[in-house]
């Protein structure tokens, strides 16, 4: 049975994006490009949510042609190949070899879980990941902190959620500057 892993960037302010939606702050330096492959590897798919996909769909596919980041080159062909599932309840047709789920969360993950053995990457996003907080339905978080301050609004923690049990499973200085935080969710 696979688990549903949340991995995000945020800014120290604990944001996913800066005031006018802005992504452009997270540096992807050889070590924590080495550890997002690594963690792309042992992912069955990647998951997203409808506002992520967007940006997602709108860069991978021609990502070589817009970028000469090496991250970016070595990751364009991964996420390419590697089978997609986005939550939406307006998403028709994301091309991509993309699944659109739009039913219960909990139901969707549930059959999710079921399907795989390895793991469900979910990234990025704040109202998705909230909502599978809240539900408890995510098992693991990846959180990496970058060193900059955005002040927007968008946070990956839903502002009202009950009070959520984590184990500190690892936490290390990747590339000298930013900081990886990995949880496991606390079951009763």
């Amino acid at each position: 049975m696979g688990k549903l892993l949340f991995y995000v960037h945020v800014s120290l302010d604990g944001c996913v994006e800066g005031p006018h939606g802005e992504f452009d702050w997270p540096v992807m330096g050889p070590e924590l490009s080495r550890q997002s492959q690594a963690l792309s590897d042992r992912a069955a798919v990647f998951a997203y949510g409808r506002r992520v996909w967007d940006m997602m769909a709108g860069f991978w596919p021609r990502a070589e042609s817009l970028s000469d980041d090496p991250h970016d080159i070595a990751f364009a062909p991964v996420w390419r190949k590697k089978p997609k599932v986005v939550f939406s309840r307006t998403l028709t047709d994301p091309g991509w070899g993309t699944e659109v789920l739009g039913g219960d969360l909990t139901e969707e993950v549930a059959a999710l879980k079921a399907r795989y053995t390895k793991d469900i990457l979910l990234m990025g996003g704040a109202e998705l990941p909230a909502e599978l907080g809240r539900l408890g339905l995510i098992d693991e978080y990846h959180v990496v902190v970058h060193p900059v301050v955005l002040g927007g609004d968008k946070r990956p923690f839903a502002v009202d959620a009950e009070r959520l049990g984590l184990r500190l499973l690892e936490s290390r200085v990747i590339d000298g500057s930013v900081v990886l935080l990995r949880y496991r969710r606390v079951t009763a």
